[in-house]
């Protein structure tokens, strides 16, 4: 059974064009790009030009661009740089809905002698920007916040609470692993001092990141070794990986306007067709202030890990959140910090669609989803005790 593969906040495709870039790069083109000889130094001006295709996605200088191994990495290297580069500070602002790479190193801090500030969101996933304006200080190092949810699609008017922050003087990160490839990103005239993204979540291969770091940050690096990255940070480059973001970038920069548009639609025909069919089901977030590939609903009264097991026995590949909390049996912090209800935080499902989706995958998804969530429905006594109430009312 071919999948019909909706989960790409959790991961994408290698693209074709991007699998045949790299190709080369594991056989007869495996210099070390550090290398004095024109065998290697070939190989370096690849590498270059990759730089370059980044920068251009991000609208960066190709020197403000360091390879890492994910966008975990590079969270970790932008936050740790910011506390190493300003020993004197330590406090940290940060939200309640960050992805578990910022969110657990944050939570890590507070036991190491740092103060945390997690700033609330509302109802819709909008951050409260008077509790994070209200919480800067002197001894605030860095302000990081990540550009778009993993899991609702919501993004944060990160570029204004950049300006805001760096008019006091502090540094602000922004996890943008979501965002980068979705929507369009200019750092030309941004105040964000460092950027995270990872090529798995925009057609590139699994185990390669980059971070953006302005020209004139202040840096520390986070791996110690060799003088690769001009030596931001140590350690022989993952050459083939490497090209493949810089291909994937130049592709996910052209197809930024399908993104928008075709993927967009599909997306809110998925979403309105649920609606119209599946009682008691509702979007989390604000349909103009989301990725235009995300869609996370909730369906009440019923388990989310149920749902996904039956779609998966239809080739159906979705989420109950974030691929790196799937294991948990708790409801997504994200869904707990908007407060949203308990009997619909357990029954969310999250689907991220690609432009390699269809038309014709959703319409079966729209087929095969409302018999499941009704057959789930009838099992669930959380559903028969409702259905019990509104009767005798």
């Amino acid at each position: 059974m071919t999948p019909i593969y909706v989960d790409n906040n959790a991961t994408t495709r290698v693209a074709p064009e991007v699998v045949e870039a790299m190709l080369p790069y594991f056989s007869n083109q495996y210099g070390n790009p550090s290398s004095m000889h024109s065998f290697g130094g070939n190989v370096g001006q690849t590498l270059k030009n990759a730089r370059e295709q980044v920068a251009a996605l991000l609208g960066a200088s190709a020197e403000e661009i360091v390879f890492t191994s994910c966008g975990t990495e590079s969270d970790s290297t932008a936050i740790w740089a910011a506390l190493r580069s300003n020993p004197d500070k330590r406090h940290v602002v940060t939200s309640r809905v960050e992805h578990p790479a910022v969110k657990n190193l944050c939570e890590n801090l507070t036991s190491q002698g740092y103060r945390v500030t997690f700033v609330p969101v509302d109802k819709q996933g909008r951050l409260d920007l008077d509790h994070l304006y209200g919480s800067l200080s002197d001894d605030t190092a860095i302000v990081s916040l990540m550009w778009a949810n993993n899991e609702t699609g919501m993004i944060f008017p990160v570029e204004e609470i950049a300006r805001e922050v760096n008019s006091r003087g502090i540094l602000f990160h922004t996890d943008a692993v979501q965002a980068v490839g979705k929507i369009p990103i200019d750092m030309h005239d941004s105040a964000i001092d460092m950027l995270a993204l990872s090529g798995h979540k925009l057609h590139a291969p699994k185990g390669i990141g980059a971070l953006y770091v302005r020209k004139g940050t202040k840096f520390a690096p986070f791996l110690l070794g060799g003088h690769q990255e001009h030596g931001r940070r140590g350690g022989t480059e993952n050459v083939a990986s490497i090209i493949g973001l810089g291909r994937a970038c130049q592709l996910a920069q052209e197809m930024m306007a399908e993104e928008n548009s075709r993927v967009r639609a599909l997306r809110d025909k998925l979403e309105n067709g649920l609606l119209a069919t599946i009682p008691n089901a509702m979007v989390n977030g604000v349909p103009d202030e989301r990725l235009p590939n995300t869609s996370s609903i909730a369906f009440e009264f019923i388990e989310g890990e149920s749902i996904l097991l039956l779609m998966d026995q239809h080739g159906i590949c979705a989420s109950s959140g974030s691929a790196c909390t799937s294991g948990s049996l708790e409801p997504s912090h994200v869904l707990r910090a908007m407060g949203v209800p308990f009997t619909a935080a357990h029954g969310t499902i999250r689907f991220s669609l690609s432009v390699y989706n269809t038309e014709a995958e959703i319409d079966t998804i729209l087929e095969t989803l409302p018999p499941i969530v009704e057959r789930l429905r009838q099992m669930s006594p959380f559903w028969s005790e409702r259905k019990s109430t509104a009767t005798h009312n």
